[in-house]
């Protein structure tokens, strides 16, 4: 009976979150209105006061506003586009370079803002005029960039994995150097993908005017700054200079220091830069909330228990069963937003995966990747609309297509993932993360 009353929620949830409720609020009703059918309704509150309390108050999660006030400290400082530009100036020459370009600068932007959604939208808004102008094909080019976006979501700081180990308990450090490898052979998946189209469509990406040694060397000079920011802050947290918490103090520091010395520092822009971050901190507050308040009336029900016990039953073997949760995660993926889809199915999922021995840290390599496929999958493909609220004139069926063979790439990278896990647990293993 309870395992029912566990699946009568996720239909619930997924109902709600179909008429566009907002996840933090129709997690947290499921959970609390399923808490209270489970328990009783004064438990139900209790539990509620205490989670909500528990984890505002966690020292952990400081990490994830101070990452976001660091990211909007960069954009402040004019970093948004340095990366595209910096790239351009050395491969826009070469057949699609200002869409290889685009990949870099997605990568490395995505390293700054930990977003999905705030990469594509601005290297998308300096990329995507800039190829037009070189004769790119629209579908190819807004196609490449809606690819590349999905990078800020897997490199470090995501935002994605801190939220994953804040959920499921696990380091952010290590999920930080889980993600390390996975995401610079992501971006190799997407280049390789540009290379060979254009090997054999050379007018999909044309070369674009060679640009000469003195722009390519201040070009770089631009990015020096903010690429040894993330050196110097992911790569401390990485051999254990710092704590994920004290890493991001140290970026935030840095980051005003780096906008002082780049010149048009205000008050009034610090201001705006820590509302904007206290904005989007308080969305993710309330879906982290939401998502913990779910999990627990998920663990009352014992819905998780149950589906481990069918999956061991079938003596399904560890690929086989991840198998079958990437088929899920993809299905649910199109029609459900990235964050919607990992805060519903980790609780479900990664006991599953814990009971077949699979690493949680990989787990969390695993589900965001997965996740990001959903980010350029129809018919959401969230990245898709960003890339046409900034380019109206190109149709989301020309995008679409576009995107296609980007999500070849996508699935065989996901297939490699399943099948080297070490390419995501070699790095946290070595790390003191």
């Amino acid at each position: 009976m309870s395992g029912l009353i566990g699946l009568l929620g996720i239909f619930c949830l997924l109902g709600l979150l179909t008429l566009g409720v907002p996840i933090g609020a129709a997690l947290g009703f499921v959970g609390l209105g399923g808490l209270a059918l489970m328990i009783s309704p004064e438990a139900a509150i209790i539990k509620l006061g205490v989670i909500s309390f528990e984890t505002v108050s966690r020292y952990e999660l400081g990490v994830l506003p101070l990452f976001l006030l660091m990211a909007h400290l960069c954009f402040a400082a004019g970093a948004s586009r340095d990366f595209f530009d910096a790239a351009a100036r050395f491969i826009g020459h070469k057949r699609g370079g200002l869409a290889l370009a685009s990949i870099g600068g997605c990568a490395g932007f995505g390293a700054i803002s930990g977003s999905s959604l705030a990469t594509v939208a601005t290297i998308g808004s300096v990329a995507l005029p800039e190829m037009r102008r070189a004769g790119y094909k629209p579908g190819f080019a807004a196609g490449a960039l809606a690819a590349g976006g999905t990078l800020g979501s897997l490199v470090p700081p995501s935002g994605a994995l801190i939220v994953f180990g804040i959920i499921a308990e696990q380091s952010i450090g290590k999920l930080f150097a889980a993600s390390i490898i996975p995401g610079i052979s992501q971006a190799l998946f997407y280049m390789a993908t540009i290379a060979i189209l254009c090997a054999f469509r050379p007018e999909f990406g044309p070369p674009a005017a060679r640009a000469t040694w003195p722009e390519r060397r201040a070009a770089f000079r631009r990015i020096v700054d903010v690429l040894c920011l993330i050196l110097f802050v992911i790569g401390g947290l990485m051999i254990g200079w710092f704590t994920p918490t004290e890493a991001a103090s140290v970026g935030v520091i840095c980051a005003t220091l780096l906008w002082i010395f780049r010149g048009g520092f205000t008050l009034a822009g610090f201001g705006e830069a820590l509302g904007s971050t206290l904005r989007t901190s308080g969305m993710i507050y309330v879906v982290v909330i939401g998502a913990i308040l779910f999990a627990a009336f998920i663990s009352v029900t014992g819905l998780a228990d149950q589906a481990a016990r069918v999956v061991t039953d079938l003596h399904a073997s560890p690929t086989l069963a991840i198998l079958a949760m990437a088929v899920i995660l993809l299905v649910l993926g199109s029609f459900l937003d990235g964050l919607a889809l990992m805060l519903l199915t980790t609780p479900i999922f990664l006991p599953i995966a814990v009971s077949l021995h699979m690493s949680p840290v990989w787990f969390g390599i695993f589900i965001v990747r997965t996740m990001e496929i959903g980010f350029v999958h129809p018919p959401l493909g969230l990245n898709v609309y960003v890339i046409q609220g900034i380019a109206k004139d190109i149709s989301l069926g020309t995008i679409f297509r576009g995107v296609a063979p980007f999500l070849v790439a996508d699935f065989l990278h996901l297939g490699l993932l399943i099948a080297f896990p070490a390419l995501s647990l070699w790095l946290p293993g070595m790390t003191a993360g």
